[in-house]
């Protein structure tokens, strides 16, 4: 496998072309809302690499190498030796039908050589979780899902997805990778610390959050954000919540919020928030987050053969924008601490997203996170 990176500044083409072996079958690409759905954003791609399937969203922020940027779209044009893919993409313009997208995007990629699936998604118009599931079942538990929800920054009012067509809302985009040879890594770590009382969550629908221990839940977060409670939803980034079930705490979920009914009190989140389940607030510090981001590429790594066969790697890193709303300057930390555990062989791109999509460290299972950093790698086999 070959990986060569490109970007895109703002008022200018794409580069470096460089000297490509042979044409990609695979570019990923992420930028801000406004320069991903540019026409010429996508139009140029497709004329630099007029035979490969172009996949990519907008974000929160993009990660290139070593660095975070919002003035440039950040792009990775893969060529593969021994793997094939497959490009599906479905409308979802209802939270509602994220399992029958899901199941249909599932559909679309299931095959017995099915190796793995890279998912983006229009980050507002879903319940993450229920998406996730949708696609599961078409494909099987043993397959593992990542990816990650498209972000408009910190803005929260369209986000776009383009899977060989412009960036657009309401799209959920799949690429599936076939074959023994590809070898998929997997890494998810949050570094977030748990404070004030545990509660239950007594009224929920899906992913809306209506009650916590018969209280609404939009009174608890006013209250801890004070002042900053206008600033909402974005300023709850800063307050995500730990769900788990009451008999399994080490199996526990991280939610960011997306939207607030002021009149009905209630938040709606990236994925479910069961009833029954118990929630607790929690806030980050730069260097646990730092910490979590380093443990997620650790995983990754860990999760595949540790022979390092020839050819390039690349590693593409979905972590949330609460986290870099929180750590501002200091952001450029986590995606160092993830670097140093990569290493200088793996090339990596990324993205800031609404939410992040791993398999669970403790079951396994392929779930919707929040406030991670979750890092997929791709290389093949000698």
């Amino acid at each position: 496998m070959k990986a060569h990176l490109l970007t895109r500044k703002r008022g200018s083409g794409w580069g470096p072309a460089g000297d490509l072996e042979r044409s990609p079958d695979l570019v990923f690409y992420f930028g801000a809302r406004g320069d991903v759905v540019a026409p010429a954003c996508y139009d140029e791609l497709a004329a630099l690499f007029p035979t490969a399937h172009i996949v990519g969203c907008s974000t929160g922020g993009q990660i290139r190498d070593h660095g975070v940027s919002d003035d440039e779209v950040a792009a990775a044009a893969l060529s593969f030796d021994r793997t094939s893919i497959r490009v599906v993409h479905e409308e979802i313009n209802d939270a509602e039908a994220s399992s029958a997208v899901g199941a249909a995007i599932g559909a679309g990629l299931a095959a017995p050589d099915l190796a793995g699936v890279f998912i983006l998604s229009d980050g507002l118009n879903v319940n993450g979780s229920r998406l996730v599931e949708g696609l599961a079942s078409a494909v099987g538990e043993r397959v593992p899902l990542s990816g990650g929800l498209a972000g408009d920054g910190a803005d929260f009012a369209v986000t776009a997805v383009g899977a060989d067509f412009p960036p657009r809302s309401n799209v959920v985009a799949a690429i599936g990778f076939y074959g023994p040879a590809i070898r998929i890594g997997h890494g998810s770590a949050g570094g977030w610390d748990q404070f004030g009382p545990r509660r239950r969550i007594t009224r929920s629908k899906g992913n809306i959050l209506y009650e916590l221990d018969g209280k609404p839940a939009l009174d608890l977060y006013e209250r801890y954000l004070g002042e900053e409670a206008e600033g909402l939803p974005s300023s709850a980034l800063l307050f995500p919540l730990r769900i788990h079930e009451p008999l399994r705490p080490d199996h526990g979920l991280v939610r960011t919020v997306l939207a607030v009914d002021r009149n009905a009190r209630s938040m709606t989140f990236a994925g479910d928030v069961p009833e029954g389940w118990v929630a607790q607030l929690m806030r980050g510090n730069f260097d646990r987050l730092a910490a979590g981001a380093a443990a997620a590429a650790r995983a990754a790594r860990s999760s595949v053969e540790a022979t390092a066969p020839p050819g390039d790697e690349l590693a593409l890193l979905v972590s949330c924008i609460g986290r870099r709303l929180l750590m501002g300057q200091n952001t450029i930390d986590e995606v160092e601490a993830a670097s140093a555990e990569l290493g200088a062989r793996a090339k990596r791109i990324g993205f800031y997203s609404y939410g992040e999509i791993s398999p669970n460290r403790g079951s396994g299972v392929c779930q919707l996170h929040n406030q991670t950093m979750t890092i997929t790698t791709l290389h093949e086999a000698a």
